[in-house]
């Protein structure tokens, strides 16, 4: 079998460079992603640790070392420079945190959490992204001074009402039929650009296929398509979309767009990384709720105030209740000592995730000082901190040394399905055996611990310390685990989630966002500002104020909401949104290329009762969606970056359909739908530590959807092609072209054993053989046949193969298997498989 892979990869490597097209590649810069980073992780904790002492408006400048603008930062002081991007050992800054070097320790009073320095590490390698250009002006507001001006805010693109534009006049009749159209023509007809013909209709099906559920379409379906196609494109484009539209992996495609921007993952992330082996309740309900076709405002108000709905049966109170989870799966610092930071710390991430998410504003730039760029002072912090605050966020985990802030969670109906699906009274048993023999051991250890610093053994009071962590998190982790069981050993159904404190407050400002410098004035819970709307709810004494936050988010009257997602959906059709920073709709955002068809489709979204099926019905049955992808080295010079859209844009394949459509092709995809989870059914624990890599890496044919999401140990036939940073929202992923991933396709288990698999079913399951398993083989991979000289090149590689089995000790029925899964790796690690025209 060594032998057999080994001549596999050799002649994998000369077929690849024999017939295929070469890589296509892209370059990317700091991103928005990057940029985010900053605001959320490293901004803050320069405010809170270094600038009392480095920062104009500190007490007093030491070292000369200033670190409150990005060229302060590499300057430096009197020792060097602050921040080398990239070079961790020539940052001082990042050698002063770490306290590895005696003579330079900062703070000097205190090392910083694991966590924070973890997060200036991954700052510095990421090349130090830092938006502050320019030092702050004499005056400039730092603290809560109240003197943003909001009216003048108002004035901003982003926060004025949408106003449903005239429909431009088009003298092309083709392109007038649909007014996404209209709006695109006239645009692009502005900028002296001409649009690109029609997509052959093999291009189109597929692009639909991998648009609306992720997956390639059947040899047959582009078959028929061609065929329907040519009788009338109208028609044709309309019924296959609704087939993709109703069909289950529709939910899955799109759901898990929206799980990228609800930063989705099943454990805590940061230092401690707990499992959340109950978020993928939350999974399953986004992707029931767009195959659903859920209005998109009552999914909003779902995940946001759920628990305070009515429920007209058990079912629709368990997909309320479990949509609330949206605010209770971000990281965590579960190691932080601090009860009232810690809980800052939580609302600070609700805060950043709702706003982000849902308004395209970044929010919690004004934790510790009014915004720099938009129009949202201190007090809209925290007027929105205090409906968090009032909240309670319930996620679970153990109860371990290292863990200090373990909740209940939420118990949903008995109807509810559970994620001990198989366990039964006998695991339960098993687990309070298991609990009983470790809590003896337990007090033993800590018998002996007392003995061994009574006698003044360290080494031995060391060694029982760490044989006591051990013990004390495998205890924690079955004491968890049986809080899922009744005592006749039912499983119970819980989730994560929130619900309302009884008694609701309003928060003080936190001078600096620090936790122990609060101002003597409360907040009253509220809104931002700078978004006003006429049916804003007044905030009762008794409540949280979540419900009247999802209602003012939601209002038809909120400039952002359905600008902001309408945004999104277009960008995951086209590859690029109208704005190309979907996360960030302020002042530092960019301007949109097409304002009037952005509030075009804003306002046909709430026409449409906020459905999402419609919306992208609309936008993919337009001429703009059908336009080819050629290249015209004209009209490149004039716009490079498509802004206006003369071509439909040629895009890489996301991780996931990469993933999916090489089990796809292979005919080993299992279309169904997984029982809970690989953590669900693990429980809860500590990853790297009660809770080992191998026990996530379950093989699975599973989309990959249903994969384990654990921060920090993304699988990696995702992480490879960029798969979204689960502890970050992600509007918009990043594209790499590296070595790592032309080597992941040439040499991962996953993609040979998959290419043996396709070559497997075309012979032995279809009983494909010459010309006519060829042309499936590019059909299942391209949706196209192959050209003549693929045809012919292919023939000639498998004879050449054929004729060399004797030398490699091959027979002949073992030669054709392995040059035919040779040829079918080829065509799945090719450009052209990756890529969407």
């Amino acid at each position: 079998m060594k032998v057999r892979w080994q001549h596999l990869a050799l002649s994998f490597s000369l077929l690849s460079g024999h017939l295929f097209a070469q890589e296509v590649s892209m370059s990317s810069s700091a991103s928005q992603e990057q940029l985010d980073f900053f605001e959320k992780k490293i901004r803050p904790a320069l405010v809170k640790h270094c600038y009392k002492c480095h920062a104009e408006e500190g007490d007093k400048i030491k070292g000369g070392l200033l670190l409150d603008t990005r060229e302060a930062t590499r300057v430096g002081g009197d020792s060097g420079k602050a921040i080398v991007p990239h070079d961790l050992d020539e940052s001082l800054l990042y050698v002063a945190i770490t306290y590895e070097d005696s003579s330079l320790e900062m703070p000097p009073k205190y090392k910083l959490d694991d966590d924070v320095i973890a997060d200036f590490k991954t700052w510095i390698e990421m090349g130090a992204p830092d938006p502050r250009e320019r030092r702050l002006e004499p005056g400039t507001p730092t603290e809560y001074t109240n003197t943003i001006d909001i009216e003048a805010g108002r004035e901003h693109w982003a926060y004025q009402q949408a106003m449903k534009p005239n429909l431009p006049e088009v003298a092309d009749e083709k392109w007038n039929k649909n007014p996404i159209d209209r709006f695109v023509s006239a645009k692009r007809n502005d900028e002296g650009l001409s649009a690109n013909g029609e997509a052959d209709p093999r291009t189109l099906i597929r692009r639909l296929s991998f648009d609306l559920t992720g997956l390639p379409p059947s040899s047959s379906d582009v078959e028929q398509f061609v065929a329907d196609f040519d009788e009338n494109p109208d028609t044709a484009i309309s019924e296959a979309t609704s087939r993709m539209l109703e069909s289950e992996q529709y939910g899955e495609r799109w759901g898990r767009h929206w799980l990228d921007v609800a930063r989705y993952g099943e454990s805590s992330g940061k230092e401690i990384n707990a499992a959340f082996p109950h978020a993928w309740r939350y999974r399953d309900y986004v992707i029931d709720s767009f195959n659903q076709d859920k209005p998109f405002d009552q999914f909003i108000t779902e995940q946001i105030a759920g628990d305070l709905l009515d429920a007209e049966n058990d079912q629709k109170r368990t997909e309320q209740l479990v949509a609330t989870g949206f605010l209770a799966i971000g990281t965590k610092g579960l190691n932080e000592q601090n009860a009232r930071q810690y809980r800052f710390d939580l609302v600070d991430e609700q805060i950043d995730t709702t706003t982000q998410a849902l308004l395209g504003t970044t929010v919690s730039c004004a934790r510790c000082h009014d915004h720099k760029f938009d129009p949202v002072p201190m007090a809209d912090y925290y007027a929105m901190a205090g409906i968090f605050l009032s909240s309670e966020t319930l996620y679970g985990t153990t109860e371990a040394l290292q863990n200090r802030r373990t909740t209940e969670l939420i118990s949903l109906p008995d109807s509810a399905p559970v994620a001990a699906e198989g366990k039964s009274l006998a695991d339960m048993i098993d687990l309070e055996m298991q609990r009983d023999i470790l809590q003896e051991r337990l007090d033993d250890l800590l018998d002996e611990s007392r003995e061994a610093r009574r006698s003044g053994d360290g080494d031995e009071a060391t060694r029982i310390r760490q044989q006591t962590l051990g013990v004390r998190n495998r205890l924690g982790q079955a004491e968890g685990t049986l809080k899922a069981f009744l005592d006749d050993g039912t499983p119970i159904a819980l989730a994560m989630g929130v619900r309302d404190k009884e008694d609701p407050f309003d928060s003080q400002i936190l001078i600096r966002g620090e936790e122990d410098n609060p101002t003597d004035e409360r907040v009253p819970r509220g809104f931002i500002q700078v978004i006003k709307t006429n049916d804003e709810e007044p905030i009762e004494a008794d409540q949280s104020g979540r419900l009247q936050l999802a209602h003012w988010i939601t209002s038809p009257e909120n400039p952002l909401t359905a600008r902001v997602f309408v945004n999104r959906v277009w960008s995951k059709l086209f590859g690029e949104g109208l704005v190309s920073t979907p996360d960030n709709f302020g002042t530092t955002g960019e301007l949109p290329s097409h304002p009037d068809l952005l509030d075009y489709l804003a306002i046909r979204f709430v026409e449409l009762d906020w459905s999402v099926k419609d919306l992208i019905e609309e936008i993919v049955t337009s001429q703009t969606y059908r336009m080819s992808s050629d290249f015209n080295p004209e009209y490149f010079e004039m716009d490079p970056e498509n802004r206006y859209l003369w071509r439909f844009p040629k895009r890489r394949l996301d991780a996931e359909s990469i993933r999916d459509a090489t089990l796809a092709v292979s005919g080993q995809l299992d279309a169904s739908r997984p029982k809970g989870s690989v953590i669900g059914q693990i429980g809860d624990g500590y990853f790297g530590r009660t809770i080992t890599d191998a026990q996530i890496e379950v093989p699975s044919n599973h989309r990959s959807v249903y994969l384990p999401i654990v921060r920090g140990l993304v699988p990696e036939s995702l992480a490879v092609f960029d798969f979204a940073d689960p502890s970050l929202i992600s509007g918009k992923r990043e594209i790499t072209t590296v070595p790592s991933q032309a080597l992941y396709m040439m040499n991962s288990e996953f993609v040979i054993e998959s290419a043996d698999a396709m070559a497997r079913h075309l012979t032995e399951d279809r009983g494909l053989r010459g010309p006519e398993l060829a042309k499936e083989a590019f059909y299942l991979c391209y949706s196209r046949p192959p050209t003549s000289e693929e045809g012919q090149r292919t023939k000639e590689y498998i004879e050449r193969f054929l004729a060399t089995a004797d030398e490699s000790g091959l027979s002949q029925d073992e030669a054709r298997l392995l040059a035919l899964t040779t040829f079918c790796q080829s065509l799945i690690s090719s450009a052209e498989f990756r890529y969407l025209n």
